[in-house]
């Protein structure tokens, strides 16, 4: 793609997700994401694979339907209260809209459906971005919006995608779908515990981030899309191999790695709300996801690829992806577990 085209889309995508970040009115957030969606269908469809195009026909159908519903719910409500503020949903009709719709746009199950789909049809680079900056404006949304919505819903979804994050990655093979089913689980995570913490949801959210952006960038390094060829990952890369094993496990919420910081502080959480039997649900819906993600882990680190020879490899050659990135989210996605404290005064 031409770097200029490039630039102007990547600016846009910046563009639309400060101006919902920005924007206390419904119109204008609208179109912001309306911004987002725009800029990152050519990337999305950039390598004029039938299955990318396919992809991003599915995405762009989805995202209309949700932007729509958002501007009718919005209209409803302007129309019922006389005004276009967001802090003011007086209807419940148009809440009910909004969260669904926003939902959808995230993909918290049962909306969940077209997520695997899209991500498999990505390159890897872009199903990062689809992972974690596209997520950004709708919870910034659904954050603003959360006073105003039914206790009940919000943690039906929140339930829902964590179940269905878990039970759907349990069966699949291809590495983009697993990160799709990991990504709808640990929205699950965010939207459960927003209406009681909203800064433990951000918390979440930015743990989520960094750890999948390490996942993804792992595979990106060793071209790996699929379980079994993560079996020859070790025999290009020892190291990079270790710490992509202890990523997935963060992933998973294990300590003492990051992950395990949001998933404890949120049951916690729930705990104190005199909430068990919810905290006791997502707890066994974490181990669900654990299993998929110890999957990985055993073909990637326990399992050594039959045709591997004590010679020198010939694919062991030199990249010219940067590295630094990688190392950052990984550094991150490993150990923060031990700061816990300082950031939670940071957030509080």
């Amino acid at each position: 793609m031409n770097p200029y085209v490039l630039m102007i889309l990547l600016s846009s995508l910046g563009l639309g997700t400060t101006l919902t970040f920005a924007s206390s009115h419904w119109l204008l957030a609208w179109m912001g994401l309306e911004i987002n969606t725009l800029a990152i269908v050519p990337l999305m469809a950039q390598h004029h694979h039938p299955r990318a195009v396919e992809a991003t026909t599915k995405y762009f159908l989805t995202q209309a339907t949700a932007a729509a519903m958002i501007l009718f719910a919005s209209t409803t409500n302007a129309w019922i209260t006389g005004e276009w503020d967001m802090n003011n949903m007086a209807s419940p009709v148009a809440s009910t809209m909004v969260i669904i719709a926003l939902a959808l746009k995230i993909g918290l199950a049962p909306m969940h459906f077209w997520m695997p789909e899209v991500l498999q049809g990505l390159d890897l680079v872009t199903g990062l971005i689809l992972s974690t900056w596209q997520k950004l404006a709708p919870l910034a949304l659904i954050i603003q919006t959360a006073p105003a919505l039914d206790p009940l819903l919000l943690t039906t979804l929140g339930l829902t995608s964590t179940l269905a994050g878990g039970w759907g990655g349990l069966n699949q093979t291809q590495l983009r779908k697993v990160m799709a089913y990991s990504s709808i689980a640990h929205m699950g995570w965010m939207i459960i515990i927003l209406q009681y913490a909203p800064q433990l949801t951000l918390l979440a959210l930015g743990t989520y981030i960094f750890m999948t952006s390490a996942a993804f960038l792992t595979l990106k390094t060793s071209s790996t899309t699929k379980i079994n060829t993560l079996a020859m990952a070790w025999s290009n890369n020892p190291i990079l191999t270790a710490t992509t094993a202890l990523v997935l496990l963060s992933l998973g919420g294990l300590p003492p790695l990051t992950g395990f910081m949001p998933k404890w502080l949120i049951l916690q959480e729930l705990t104190k709300q005199n909430l068990p039997i919810t905290a006791t649900i997502m707890a066994l819906a974490a181990l669900l996801s654990l299993y998929f993600y110890l999957r990985l882990c055993y073909a990637m680190t326990l399992t050594i690829s039959p045709n591997t020879t004590n010679s020198t490899t010939p694919w062991r050659i030199k990249t010219t992806q940067s590295s630094l990135p990688l190392t950052i989210s990984t550094t991150i996605a490993l150990g923060l577990l031990p700061i816990t404290p300082a950031i939670l005064m940071l957030a509080t």
